[in-house]
């Protein structure tokens, strides 16, 4: 679906739900739509990138790593990351970078040119480039990453008990 100047505008300006959170959506590659992650994962945005702490299966992170000599990732050691169903480069992840970027090492950076998101409440697909990525606080992320690891631990420990349990009871 394209957008009028106007329409983009307002898209980008109505990133916000009624309840203060951002509108949930899927990002796509833009050349086969492939799902590459999703607004639960993205916690900011920086060099024209949607940064991400996780990505689907079909985002491939290249084994060959390249230096930054130029602009925002001048002085930078990344790794290309790929679309799994198409082959595009879809942004990149880096693993050394000055201060300034240091607090995106080892982040997926999705390039917002290369990349499609999918509004799920307004049944809308619009270019990542229209729109704002704005910046979780960084301990928000850490929390609910925690948490979520926290939440497996304990469904690990159960599941181990369990098995010890019957194991016990067939001895």
């Amino acid at each position: 679906m394209e957008f009028n100047g106007t329409l983009l505008i307002a898209c980008a300006d109505e990133m916000c739900a009624e309840d203060g959170h951002t509108q949930r959506m899927t990002l796509h590659c833009l050349q086969c739509s492939t799902v590459l992650g999703d607004s639960f994962s993205a916690c900011g945005e920086c060099v024209d990138s949607i940064v991400c702490l996780s990505v689907t299966d079909d985002v491939v992170v290249s084994d060959a790593m390249k230096s930054g000599h130029k602009g925002e990732m001048a002085r930078c050691i990344s790794s290309s990351l790929k679309c799994r169903g198409c082959g595009s480069a879809v942004g990149s992840v880096i693993h050394s970078a000055p201060p300034p970027l240091a607090a995106v090492r080892s982040m997926f950076l999705l390039q917002k040119k290369n990349i499609s998101c999918y509004i799920l409440n307004r049944r809308s697909m619009v270019k990542a480039s229209t729109l704002t990525f704005d910046m979780k606080p960084l301990r928000e992320s850490m929390n609910e990453t925690q948490q979520h690891f926290e939440a497996q631990m304990d469904r690990i420990s159960h599941i181990k008990s369990r098995l010890a349990d019957r194991i016990a009871s067939v001895s």
